[in-house]
């Protein structure tokens, strides 16, 4: 198997991971920051009260996001095995 072959998969999987990932860890992010200036503003100096916020953000995205991000990875997956014979020879 060629290298320019095997880094072009590589870099496919790696773009379809952060596809998939992104809004996810973006929604962390924004909450996560949205919580530390709260308690940045309100001088609570706890360090759990980020947790539960952010996990039921990214939970909620997540159970909204999930038939999208879904049918993408299936899209690729197929994709992948349908130009798997292609690769080999």
């Amino acid at each position: 198997m060629p290298i320019a072959l095997v880094l072009d998969l590589a870099r496919n999987a790696l773009l379809q991971s952060l596809l998939l990932a992104g809004p996810l860890l973006a929604v962390a992010l924004v909450v996560g920051l949205l919580v530390s200036i709260l308690q940045a503003v309100t001088s609570i100096q706890e360090q759990t009260l980020s947790f539960v916020p952010k996990l039921f953000a990214v939970g909620a995205v997540f159970l909204f996001l999930l038939s999208w991000m879904l049918q993408h990875l299936m899209q690729y997956t197929t994709e992948l095995f349908r130009s798997l014979p292609a690769l080999i020879h």
